[in-house]
């Protein structure tokens, strides 16, 4: 063999296992899929566990959770690796920008998030919630823009153990959160929404009203697994297969949704394409009237098109009584010098103090403002600051 020949045939040798190495790599390539939320998901969060081996157990070996955060026991073996930050509100991770260098260090290819339980418990505006998610979304695909994203209808809480309004805010969110998919879902990055609520019962399947328990664990990995398990073996889990209904959410959001947007009645309110009754007290935010939620006129008017305030023609007395109520709202707001020059340091962002509430979170003035009473109740050195 001449030195040439035997230089080609070298160079042929190292193709060969530059290409044997190459298809090796891809054959073990792994599927990075971040768990994202709160406690639910993280203090400890077992369905992960649970999911997990589910997913082994299906043949998918080839998967690997990624998370800043590492496990928490559970007693299964599994891989524990998750983005579980307890008390943590979704509105605070996309307002303090904490995302993306979570999504640096673990550089997921799926995400599956359950976040919104803190939100509204905080009562946290469930536009402002939508608008957070909408920021996470946004910045997962900035890190990878084929992003397969799941996205929870998040489970129920007990008002008697939560707060008294905290399961019809939970199912006003999750009403919304199908609307809202539709609107950001794209063929590069599809949005899939996982029906979590429905059949979990909070007393049943929590320890507290909130958290999961053993069988409230066993079903949110259930609720996980199919979608999660279909992303994996190459589709896009449909929105029709994994969304349930508005009826199967809550009996008083189906008794208040409407099933057709362009038939005539009285003025109600397309929330991200379910409809809700207006609250006749109230202008601004959510609220609970006639055993069943409603939203404030301003609130769902502050949507982009094409939701809003739906139905026959405003009379000229509803519309006189919407703007006295708006201007009461605002006579209120003036008055009030202290608040005007006061904020709250909300565990390090700055939001103004609501003027006519002093607990829980409101929506004034068209933003989200925070109680005084609420505001000084924060753990660390957050508090009512002077501008």
């Amino acid at each position: 063999m001449t030195h040439s020949h035997k230089r080609l045939f070298h160079t042929l040798l190292l193709l060969s296992a530059m290409v044997t190495a190459l298809f090796a790599g891809a054959a073990t390539a792994q599927t990075r899929i971040m768990p994202l939320g709160d406690s639910i998901t993280g203090s400890p969060g077992c369905w992960r566990a649970l999911l997990w081996n589910q997913l082994q157990d299906a043949g998918h070996t080839d998967i690997d959770f990624v998370g800043t955060l590492p496990p928490q026991g559970c007693g299964v073996a599994h891989d524990g690796d998750n983005e579980g930050h307890g008390g943590y509100l979704a509105t605070n991770i996309a307002y303090d920008n904490l995302l993306p260098d979570w999504l640096a260090q673990t550089d997921p290819d799926v995400v599956i998030m359950h976040l919104g339980t803190n939100d509204v418990w905080s009562n946290r505006p469930t536009n402002d919630i939508l608008d957070a998610f909408t920021t996470l979304v946004e910045q997962m695909r900035a890190s990878n823009p084929g992003m397969t994203i799941l996205v929870a209808q998040i489970i129920p809480m007990d008002p008697n153990e939560a707060c008294a309004q905290c399961n019809q805010r939970v199912q006003a969110l999750n009403s919304a959160i199908p609307g809202w998919a539709d609107n950001l879902s794209t063929a590069a990055s599809p949005i899939i929404v996982v029906d979590q609520y429905t059949g979990f019962d909070y007393n049943a399947d929590t320890y507290d009203g909130v958290h999961p328990n053993a069988s409230g664990d066993e079903k949110i990995a259930d609720a996980w697994f199919g979608p999660l398990a279909e992303v994996l073996e190459g589709g896009n889990a449909s929105s029709s297969s994994s969304v349930a209904s508005s009826s199967s959410l809550s009996s008083s959001t189906s008794s208040s949704a409407s099933s057709s947007s362009s038939a005539p009645g009285p003025l109600q309110c397309n929330w991200y394409g379910t409809h809700y009754p207006l609250c006749d007290g109230q202008t601004n935010g959510w609220g609970w009237e006639n055993n069943e939620s409603c939203i404030g006129y301003s609130t769902c008017d502050s949507q982009p098109a094409p939701y809003g305030v739906e139905g026959e023609a405003q009379s000229s007395s509803a519309v006189s009584s919407v703007a006295a109520s708006s201007s009461s709202h605002s006579s209120s707001d003036q008055s009030s010098s202290e608040t005007a020059n006061q904020q709250c340091d909300w565990y390090g962002t700055l939001h103004p103090l609501c003027a006519t509430e002093d607990e829980g979170w409101g929506y004034e003035n068209s933003q989200s403002c925070i109680g005084r009473i609420t505001c000084n109740d924060q753990y660390g050195d957050g508090g009512v600051v002077n501008l």
